[in-house]
């Protein structure tokens, strides 16, 4: 009893570090959205975020650089699918469809029903009025395209 226990506390556990890793990067992709700045020095300066300490940090690396490289890549998908140019788009949604891309290509070992929720949740707390039901609306359709073309 005591294994499952310690278990399902150490699979919570890493579930609130990459929420953490996932917040942080939405911070830093957003950033990096309206300064332009590089990605090394974004990972810097949240290396001294009170935050850091609280998220994944490998994940959180791995998003915010993985999105930059594969920037094209992963907008492709969408473009059919968004209701307007990806320009227009708020820079919270913006970033948040950039991460939950990435990890429906890049992060298999993340299940398409977390990426969904965990990109509802960011867009719902920090993007528009309708910012949650918008990127969750983008993203069930982008999912299928995006998970079975690592199938493929």
């Amino acid at each position: 009893m005591t294994t499952t226990t310690e278990g399902n506390e150490a699979r919570e556990a890493e579930h609130r570090a990459r929420h953490w890793a996932r917040r942080l990067a939405l911070q830093a992709l957003y950033q990096w959205d309206v300064s332009g700045e590089d990605a090394e020095g974004l990972l810097e300066q949240f290396l001294e975020s009170p935050d850091y300490a609280r998220a994944d940090a490998v994940h959180f690396e791995r998003l915010v650089c993985g999105v930059l490289a594969h920037k094209d890549e992963l907008q492709e998908p969408l473009l059919p699918i968004l209701d307007r140019p990806l320009e227009r788009l708020d820079p919270v949604e913006r970033a948040v469809l950039r991460i939950a891309c990435y990890e429906f290509r890049h992060c298999a070992d993340v299940p398409v029903a977390v990426v969904l929720a965990e990109a509802t949740q960011l867009a719902s707390q920090f993007g528009t009025e309708k910012g949650g039901k918008y990127v969750n609306a983008v993203l069930d359709k982008a999912a299928g395209l995006l998970r079975d073309a690592d199938a493929a």
